[in-house]
Order: structure tokens, then C-alpha cells, then sequence
């Protein structure tokens, strides 16, 4: 048995100490805030609990896949249900596509819209189940140390069918011509950190994620997974200590490391730091000790951070179904006021997420709990007068589209933006969602999960392999994880 520190108890932190816990080890998670989850923590206020974070349950096989490996399944720890209509865009008054569950249906929406899509998006989505099934199981689980561990049979045989070299707009419009259908299909990318235009076709496996899988929701939140990956931890032995910010990691020798906390130093065998990649090396580590130095990270192309906004109302809301996508103006000048010229938006596209709509334990009786999001540039500097400024144009919207008042029921509001990003989780530039899934940020291009020179030092999260979003981060832990297990294997 070893001693094992995590850093952080998000999806990527928790895995990886599962998984330790599992291999035998005496594993201690260090938590900076006060609540577990990482940016997945939840807060109640006033009779209203809200999910700090994440909100899209897609993949449910990664989370499956994860409980099987303890002999367990989702279904022993919480309630999954699938949204029916998964999700709806609104694009003026009058003009709301809902995505009903029944793939069916699906293609019926389609052909209505565009005659002859319906048999196009069998063969998108049959394309985009392709690269799913590649990329799940053949590329998302590796390590990423060498381009050498993608060369296997599947993966050499479908390399062109995977369109690493095509746009996902190029993809996109190849099959459909209405703008809403393009809107429907380019949206998920939006949070990978950079256009339709230059993130690869390759993502359009999340299409067949949201199309084909469904949209799901954990009753009582999106937080219960976390509390149910705790769970598992503690029965596996994981210990965590909350309101711990770790300040230091200290190299102790060739295999000995500690941590330096607010509550003491911390000896342990090895380390997986799952939070911040570029906050554990430019301030926890002797830059002697470091894989990157400041420029390397400059050089970074970020996925988006985000205005937040948790708002309570005390009517139900008529049109807003559980997740509500408000695509009124232009997507391509948004993402480009994101990507290309970072800068406030001029006229934002948000999303709207209505969990009251599913589950009543989320608000007061006959009132709605609401999370209103807004992606913008990381590294935006940002006030108190510029965030409310976006409140009034995102309530002024609503309003306007679902026809009903909204600004004068709100009796509860809290925001959340770049700083508190920065003061939360020591983000890099306020990143909201790690580093962007860009073609020159793929696999071996993204910062490695291993220390090069600390060798029981390992990374996980989402500015390392696989990448942003809850699935990938708990990969992302479950690699981290299976890397320090083999080193300590090889070096008893």
C-alpha cells in the first residue's frame, strides 16, 4: 500500500482516486472549496438547489463503464431519466425546433424542415456512431505518450472515415442546407474552443451522443454523480479534506513527494493533480520541476469560459422545457467575438437550463430554478456593471420570446464569471471548459498527463487527455490513475 494524494475532488479527481483506492492504495483528495465537485459542486439558497456546472448528461456509457469497473452501476447510486424532448432551440416567437427522444421523430422534425434530410441523417448519425465507437474505444482511454498507441487495425482502417482533415462545417453543410438543422447539428462544438470551421469532423460523434444516446438527467441534479462517485470512493477507502488548498508540491527525492497545505504538509508516495494544469506547475511547482514554461501556455487555444447566472422565480415559466437553447441572433458572429477577435459579445446566443421542469425538489412549489449561460473568451476582463448588463439583455430576450414577464418574479439571483474562476479553482485565464479540442490540440499535442521529470507526478482533467467536458475527465482520471499504478508496479 501507497500513499496517494489527489488535488481537486471533480469527475477527474474522484475517478482517479477510485481507481487508486481499487489498486490498493491509502489515497487522500485535497479539496480547495468547501463542497465537493469542482466546478460540478452544487449550492442550495432560499428553497432553490443549483448545479454549479455541468448540466448535459450525455455519454451515459462512460459513466456506466466506470461504476461496472467496481462491480456497481449508476442505477445503485441515483435515478436517470431521459429528457423527452431532450432539448429545444428557439430561433424567434414563433419558430422552436424541439429534439424529441425517439430517433424516429427525430428524422420525422428533419424531413419536415428539409425534404430528403431524413435519410441524410441516417447516414450522418451512422457516420457520427462510427467515430463514436472508434473514438470511446480505441482512442479516448490512451495515455497519449506516442502517436504509436493509436496505430492499431480499427483505427489505421477507418482513419479517413474518422475526418480528422475535414471541418465540422464542411461535414455539416455537405448534408443540410437549413440554417436551423446546421444550428442543431454545429451547436455541441461551440464548447470544444473554436468554430465549426476548424474543430474537426471527427466531433460530429456528438451528434450521435445527443441525437442517437439522448439526453439524460441524474434526479436531484447533475451534482448526485459526483456525490455518487464520493460514495464509492469513501467505501473504496478514499479519504478527502475539504477547505485544503494545496500551495506546494515538494520533490522529496526520486520516489518520495509531499504536498504543503494550509493544514500541513502531506507525505505520500505519488500525486495526481487534477486541478488546474497550469496553476499546478507555474505556482505549486519549482519551475526546475516543470514541463511547461509561460510562453508554452500563451500559446494555448482555450475553450470558452462563461457568464453564469442562477436565478430563482417564483411563477412556472410556460415555454422553457429543460434545456433551451436561445439561437435569436448569429452563431457565427458570436463564436467569432469568442475565437477569432476575443472580445464581449454584441449580441449573445445563451443557454438556458430549467431543471424544475423535470424534478421538483429543485425549487419551492409552483417556482422555477434556472441557470442561464453565456459563452464567452476566456481571459475577458470583467465587472459587476458588465455582467448585469448581459443579465438585463439575456432576461430581455426571454421575455420577449416566451411572452410572459419574467425580471419582476426573480427572487433570487447569484452570477458567476472569469474571476471567480480564477478565485475558485485557480483557472487559467477563468476557463470555464480546459483546453480546445483543436486538430494541433489532439491526443500527443495536448499537455501530457505525466511529468517529465517527477516521475510519481501525474496530471488529469481537462487541460490534459482527453479533454473538456464530465465523460473525458472522468477518462481523464481513470488514465491518470492506471499510469501512477504502473509506475509504483515497476518501481516497489
Amino acid at each position: 500500500m501507497k500513499k496517494i494524494a489527489v488535488i481537486g475532488s471533480g469527475f477527474s479527481g474522484l475517478s482517479a482516486a477510485c481507481f487508486m483506492a481499487k489498486d490498493g492504495h491509502e489515497v487522500t483528495v485535497f479539496e480547495k472549496n468547501n463542497s465537493i465537485g469542482g466546478r460540478a459542486r452544487e449550492f442550495s439558497e432560499g428553497g432553490f438547489t443549483y448545479d454549479m456546472g455541468p448540466s448535459w448528461y450525455w455519454m451515459p456509457d462512460v459513466l456506466e463503464n466506470f461504476f461496472a469497473q467496481f462491480g456497481s452501476h449508476p442505477r445503485d447510486f441515483y435515478t436517470l431519466v431521459r429528457l423527452d424532448p431532450g432539448f429545444q432551440m428557439i430561433f424567434g416567437k414563433e419558430d422552436v425546433l424541439q429534439v424529441p427522444a425517439d430517433p424516429d421523430a427525430i428524422s420525422q422534425m428533419f424531413e419536415q424542415i428539409e425534404k430528403g434530410s431524413a435519410d441524410k441523417l441516417k447516414k450522418f448519425l451512422a457516420e457520427g456512431k462510427f467515430k463514436y465507437e472508434v473514438g470511446m474505444q480505441e482512442l479516448v482511454y490512451k495515455p497519449a505518450f506516442s502517436w504509436m498507441e493509436f496505430a492499431n487495425k480499427k483505427v489505421m482502417t477507418g482513419a479517413a472515415k474518422l475526418q480528422l482533415l475535414t471541418s465540422m462545417r464542411a461535414h455539416v453543410r455537405r448534408y443540410f442546407k437549413d440554417e436551423r438543422l446546421v444550428a442543431l447539428l454545429e451547436f455541441p462544438v461551440l464548447f470544444l474552443g473554436a468554430t465549426a470551421r476548424q474543430i474537426p469532423a471527427l466531433y460530429s460523434l456528438m451528434n450521435y451522443a445527443a441525437l442517437s444516446q439522448g439526453t439524460w438527467y441524474p434526479m436531484g441534479g447533475m451534482a448526485e454523480t459526483i456525490k455518487a462517485m464520493n460514495n464509492l470512493g469513501r467505501s473504496l477507502g478514499v479519504e478527502v479534506v475539504m477547505g485544503c488548498d494545496v500551495r506546494r508540491i515538494n520533490i522529496r527525492g526520486e520516489r518520495s513527494v509531499s504536498i504543503g497545505t494550509e493544514k500541513g504538509e502531506f507525505y505520500s508516495d505519488g500525486i495526481i493533480a487534477s486541478g488546474d494544469y497550469h496553476h499546478t506547475e507555474q505556482q505549486l511547482l519549482d519551475e526546475p520541476y516543470r514541463n511547461y514554461n509561460e510562453a508554452y501556455w500563451e500559446k494555448r487555444t482555450l475553450a470558452p469560459s462563461c457568464l453564469i447566472f442562477y436565478v430563482g422565480v417564483n411563477k412556472k415559466l410556460k415555454k422553457l422545457i429543460h434545456h433551451n437553447l436561445f439561437f435569436d441572433s448569429s452563431l457565427e458572429k458570436h463564436a467569432s467575438e469568442i475565437y477569432t477577435t476575443p472580445e464581449w459579445p454584441t449580441d449573445p446566443l445563451f443557454y438556458v437550463c430549467c431543471p424544475s421542469k423535470t424534478d421538483s425538489t429543485v425549487a419551492p412549489a409552483g417556482m422555477e430554478n434556472l441557470f442561464l449561460l453565456m459563452p464567452i473568451a476566456p481571459g475577458l476582463q470583467e465587472t459587476q456593471e458588465i455582467r448585469e448588463r448581459y443579465f438585463k439583455v439575456m432576461i430581455g430576450r426571454m421575455e420577449r420570446l416566451c411572452d410572459e414577464s419574467i425580471l419582476p418574479h426573480i427572487v433570487y439571483k447569484k452570477s458567476y464569471c472569469v474571476n471567480d474562476f480564477v478565485n475558485d479553482y485557480h483557472a487559467y485565464k477563468g476557463n470555464a471548459y480546459g483546453l480546445a479540442n483543436t486538430l494541433r490540440q489532439t491526443a500527443v499535442l495536448k499537455p501530457t498527463l505525466r511529468n517529465k521529470k517527477v516521475k510519481n507526478l501525474f496530471y488529469a482533467g481537462q487541460l490534459t487527455v482527453p479533454g473538456p467536458g464530465m465523460p473525458p475527465a472522468i477518462i481523464s482520471g481513470q488514465i491518470a490513475a492506471t499510469q501512477l499504478s504502473k509506475y509504483l508496479n515497476e518501481n516497489r
